[in-house]
């Protein structure tokens, strides 16, 4: 398919445009990039109620369902919070401030240096209470190192890099926002955005959103189908590409698709030359480490399971994939049985996303054993999954949706630990994301190898206690894969986004959250006010408390808390 010569027009004049406005960007203060941060902040509050209206559309979710709380928050809200944190940011550059100043920097295991990034401010502390995260560097980047690069492309921000195409994300409406603003920020490029044609419906909001930017040259938006991205990447005009979706999208724009792509790729002959960074998702485990869990432990943690493989129907690059459970602990049928009750009893919603039947019915034929969830759209179990198979096709595919496999292994403590620490990075494909499910008991026993255990986890969120998607809605956090995929393995990717610190060399994510919900955070002595959080899948009240977030977000009052905490309680 190629592209027509009208469209190719338009695309031509599009990059033209934008060399033009390159000029224009090379001359704006840090000030004035600042007010333009806030100008957009402006409008994504002014839009926000139409954004995830259509965005619910999108995925054919009733206009009174509680999902529509996902669209909230891991639409507008994250764009929310992340513009006043890189505004933060440059405030500082402005002063000629160490931008690390005020954050608590330590040291990780294995040569590490830890910036604590959550919670930054009061209201982190009351809305995500008990909620941290920590951006560790790569080994042997120094504590002195950290704070003189962090920064990026801002730190000269006359020296513009320029034209790069963003090629945007289907699945979460605030994925190409945020990676428009890493690539204007991070590394002072103009930008194309190429929408994801699920997506479409969304332009009229994205081109009110970011007005200021297409106003003065600096951000233009194009549609259209795979042929007008591939014309866009191989522009002679555009610098650097930047991708978020599948390994084989991937795959087709560094070398070309059918045979040719394969025989380029096989003689590490990229056709694409040009810088390109990528988030590609991957398959992601969940650890269930053994300990003694009360009822009310089992049932929540199976929620929290089902939430991490069921938000967004499974149509997230960070949905958990692998649950590896202890087969010798004593309450693991019970938690069995609880997560087959928790994948059944989530709300039904339809498998929105293209290509899912096609996925889900590969996953059934490939594991003839499987458990089909009654009354769910593809709603798929995989029991009993040996990770010591080097052939099983559910440790090496991508299923991208609503489709849970269950492996078991030996052992408790840090022997059933290392043991699943090992085949995660070894028979799992790719890096984006690891969860570890652990009770307070077993965490003080294991004290420090707890650390030592993350650190040899490679992904680049590692989340204990808390999904991975909390370190996505992390301004200050990183994103991405771990660092090292060649381009002719690139597993997850390469690079980040977020990083509203602007972080030169970060390795990883890793999040803490809180066991148990409120009231028996508090009973148990974790000092954590948080109730069952507005992303879980069972919430009652996620779309209430996310429009009640997303309003906070855009006008932060301490008089608009009581009414988020009331909607968070009953949820």
């Amino acid at each position: 398919m190629t592209v027509s010569p009208t469209v190719t027009t338009r695309l031509d004049q599009m990059i033209a445009e934008l060399s033009d406005g390159e000029r224009g960007w090379a001359g704006e203060t840090l000030a004035a990039r600042r007010a333009l941060l806030m100008q957009v902040h402006a409008k994504v509050a002014e839009h926000a109620e139409e954004w995830v209206r259509i965005a619910g559309d999108i995925k054919q979710l009733p206009a009174t369902s509680p999902l529509r709380g996902e669209e909230w928050t891991s639409g507008p809200w994250a764009v929310l919070g992340y513009l006043p944190a890189l505004a933060d940011t440059l405030v500082r550059l402005e002063q000629g401030r160490d931008l690390l100043d005020g954050y608590r920097v330590g040291a990780a295991p294995g040569d590490r240096v830890a910036v604590n990034v959550l919670p930054h401010h009061v209201y982190d502390r009351l809305l995500l209470s008990g909620f941290t995260a920590e951006v560790w560097m790569e080994p042997g980047v120094t504590e002195r190192e950290t704070r003189e690069h962090a920064g990026l492309g801002l730190r000269a921000p006359e020296q513009t890099a320029g034209v790069a195409v963003v090629m945007g994300a289907g699945n979460i409406t605030s994925i190409a926002p945020l990676d428009v603003l890493y690539q204007l920020y991070a590394y002072n490029r103009v930008v194309l955005l190429k929408l994801n044609p699920v997506t479409d419906a969304l332009l009229p909001v994205f081109e009110a959103v970011f007005a200021p930017f297409i106003e003065r040259g600096y951000l233009r938006i194009a549609t259209g189908d795979a042929s007008v991205g591939d014309h866009l990447v191989t522009h002679a005009g555009v610098h650097a590409v930047h991708v978020t979706g599948s390994e084989a999208t991937h795959d087709a724009i560094v070398w070309g698709t059918g045979a040719a792509g394969v025989a380029a790729k096989a003689a590490h002959t990229p056709r694409l030359t040009k810088p390109i960074t990528s988030e590609l998702g991957g398959v992601s485990p969940t650890i269930v480490v053994p300990g003694r869990w009360s009822d009310a432990d089992i049932r929540f943690q199976a929620e929290h399971i089902a939430t991490q493989r069921l938000h967004n129907s499974g149509f997230n690059c960070i949905a958990a994939q692998i649950v590896i459970v202890g087969k010798d602990w004593p309450q693991k049928q019970q938690f069995l049985s609880a997560l087959r009750a928790a994948f059944a009893a989530a709300p039904e919603r339809p498998a929105w996303y293209p290509g899912c039947d096609l996925r889900v019915a590969g996953a059934r034929q490939a594991h003839p054993n499987h458990e089909a969830v009654d009354g769910a759209a593809g709603r798929t179990l995989l029991w009993g999954l040996d990770l010591s198979d080097a052939t099983e096709s559910a440790f090496g595919t991508e299923y991208f949706g609503p489709v849970l496999g269950v492996a078991e292994l030996p052992g408790t403590g840090l022997e059933f630990l290392n043991a699943a620490v090992h085949l995660a990075n070894e028979r799992l494909h790719g890096t984006l994301g690891a969860n570890l499910v652990i009770d307070p008991r077993t965490q003080r026993m294991l004290g420090e190898h707890l650390r030592e255990i993350i650190a040899r986890l490679r992904y680049g969120t590692v989340g204990v206690n808390a999904w991975t998607g909390v370190g996505y809605l992390t301004a200050r956090a990183t994103w991405g894969a771990f660092p090292g995929h060649p381009l002719d393995d690139i597993g997850s990717g390469r690079g980040v986004v977020h990083n509203s610190l602007l972080l030169h060399r970060p390795e990883r994510t890793v999040v803490y959250g809180p066991f148990r919900p409120l009231p028996r955070s508090v009973i148990t002595g974790q000092f954590s006010i948080t109730p069952k959080p507005p992303w879980f899948v069972t919430n009652r009240t996620a779309a209430t408390t996310g429009r009640r977030l997303t309003a906070f977000a855009a006008r932060p009052r301490w008089t608009a808390l009581p009414g988020i905490f009331a909607s968070a309680l009953r949820g």
